[in-house]
C-alpha cells in the first residue's frame, strides 16, 4: 500500500490525552479523582439559551443554512463586537463555523502557503502549532517567560520577523497562561505587524473574562492598519457555557472571508442550524448571565493563586483572564516522590493522578515544561479538595 499523507503523519495527538485517558479509566473505575483538565465552564448553558435550540427543532429549522452562517446571526456577530470590543463589522465581513478551533484552521488554510512562517508564542494552546503543521506552515515559537507574564515585547517580534513570515497567533486572553495583553502592549506589536505587513490571526475567545477591572481590549480595535490585517477569531463556548454546541466565528475583512467562505462550503458545508438559533439568542439576550459567571470564575481565581502560593515547592502568577492558572513545578525537578524521580511535567502530572488523586495538564505540550496548567472552571468545592491534596501530595517527598 502507498504511504499515507507526510503531512497527517507528523501530526502528534493531543499530549493532554494520556493523563485524560487515565484520569477517565479511574473515575470509571470509582476512584475519588478530581479533575482540572477542562478547558470549558461547569456552569450549564443558560435556559433560554437551551430554550432557543428547542424551539428551532420545534419550528423545522433544521435544514442547511448558507456555508458561513445565517445573515441574523452574522449581524448579531457584528452588534456584540460593536458594543463589547467597540469594532465595527458587518455581515459580509463574518464567518460562522463549527467552533473556533475550526476558525483558527480555516484562518490559516486562508493565509498560509506550504513554508510560510507563522508567529507563535508559548506558552501556546496545545492546538495551534499542530494545525500550523497541518496547513504546511512552518511555526516559529517565540517563548514568553514568566517574570513577564508570559507575554512577548514588539521587539521580541520584530526579531522573529523573516521575509518567510506570512503571519502571527495571538490568544488573547490566553489559553493556558490566562495572561492578557494590555492596550499599550497590543499597539506596539500592531506597529510591528503592519510596518512588516504580516497578518494576526487573534483567538479572541476569553475576551469575556477579564478580572480585576482590567481592560479587555481586541486587537481589532487598535488601528484600521491592523483591523485590515487582523483575522479575529471567537464564538459562544466559554462566554455563554456552550463548548458543545459547536459554534465559532472569523471577523476579517471582506475580501478575505470570501475565501473562508469558498473554503468553509467545501469543507463544512454549514454549522448546524439549530446550534445557529440558540447562538443568536445568546448574542442578542441580556448579558447577565455572563457577568454571573465571570464573576464566580474571579473568585475562584483569587482562592487558587493565594492557595497555591502558600504551598512549598510551587508557585504562580495571577492570571489576568481565562480560567487557567499555570503552576511552576521546576523546584521539584530532582525531588524523589513515591519512589519515582520527577524530571519534567509529565512525570509530575503521572505521579499527581496517580498518587494523589488529581489531574492536570502537563505544560509540555504548551511548549511549557517547567509548568502544569490548572482549570478553576470547577466548583470551589473541588478547588480547595485539589489544593489541599497537592499539600499532602508533595508532603511525601522521598527521603
Amino acid at each position: 500500500m502507498k504511504e499515507l499523507s507526510k503531512i497527517a503523519l507528523e501530526i502528534q495527538p493531543s499530549s493532554t490525552m494520556a493523563i485524560d485517558t487515565m484520569f477517565k479509566q479511574m473515575k470509571a473505575e470509582g476512584m475519588d479523582v478530581i479533575g482540572f483538565g477542562a478547558g470549558e465552564p461547569d456552569f450549564p448553558t443558560p435556559d433560554h439559551i437551551k430554550k432557543a435550540g428547542i424551539a428551532a427543532i420545534e419550528n423545522n429549522d433544521t435544514k442547511y443554512t448558507p456555508s458561513s452562517g445565517t445573515v441574523e446571526l452574522r449581524k448579531a456577530i457584528c452588534q456584540r463586537l460593536k458594543e463589547d470590543c467597540g469594532v465595527e463589522y458587518h455581515a459580509n465581513e463574518v464567518a460562522v463555523s463549527n467552533g473556533a478551533k475550526t476558525c483558527v484552521y480555516v484562518a490559516l488554510q486562508t493565509l498560509v502557503n506550504p513554508g510560510d512562517e507563522v508567529i507563535l508564542p508559548a506558552p501556546y494552546w496545545v492546538s495551534y502549532i499542530e494545525l500550523i503543521r497541518m496547513v504546511g506552515g512552518v511555526p516559529v515559537v517565540i517563548e514568553a517567560k514568566e517574570e513577564d507574564h508570559f507575554k512577548i515585547t514588539a521587539q521580541e517580534l520584530a526579531d522573529a520577523i523573516t521575509p518567510k513570515t506570512k503571519c502571527m497567533i495571538l490568544n488573547n486572553p490566553s489559553n493556558p497562561t490566562g495572561m492578557m495583553y494590555s492596550r499599550k502592549e497590543l499597539e506596539a506589536i500592531a506597529k510591528v505587524c503592519v510596518e512588516k505587513d504580516i497578518y494576526v490571526i487573534s483567538d479572541e475567545i476569553y475576551y469575556c473574562l477579564a478580572y480585576d477591572n482590567e481592560e479587555f481590549v481586541s486587537m481589532a480595535a487598535i488601528s484600521p492598519e491592523i483591523k485590515e490585517r487582523t483575522l479575529l477569531i471567537n464564538g459562544v463556548s466559554k462566554a455563554y457555557a456552550m463548548t458543545g454546541w459547536r459554534i465559532g466565528y472569523i471577523a476579517a475583512p471582506a475580501q478575505i472571508i470570501r475565501v473562508v467562505g469558498n473554503y468553509l462550503s467545501h469543507c463544512t458545508g454549514s454549522p448546524s442550524a439549530i446550534s445557529q438559533k440558540a447562538s443568536l439568542e445568546a448574542m442578542t439576550a441580556s448579558q447577565d448571565m455572563v457577568e454571573t459567571m465571570r464573576e464566580a470564575f474571579e473568585e475562584r481565581r483569587n482562592y487558587m493563586v493565594e492557595r497555591m502560593n502558600q504551598i512549598e515547592g510551587v508557585s504562580c502568577i495571577k492570571p489576568e483572564g481565562a480560567f487557567y492558572v499555570m503552576m511552576n513545578i521546576s523546584k521539584l525537578f530532582g525531588k524523589k516522590l513515591f519512589g519515582h524521580v520527577i524530571e519534567n511535567a509529565d512525570d509530575f502530572g503521572h505521579l499527581f493522578l496517580k498518587h494523589g488523586k488529581v489531574a492536570v495538564v502537563p505544560g509540555t505540550g504548551f511548549g511549557a515544561p517547567d509548568f502544569v496548567r490548572w482549570s478553576y472552571a470547577t466548583s470551589m468545592e473541588n478547588i480547595k479538595a485539589g489544593l489541599d491534596r497537592l499539600e499532602k501530595f508533595l508532603a511525601e517527598e522521598d527521603v
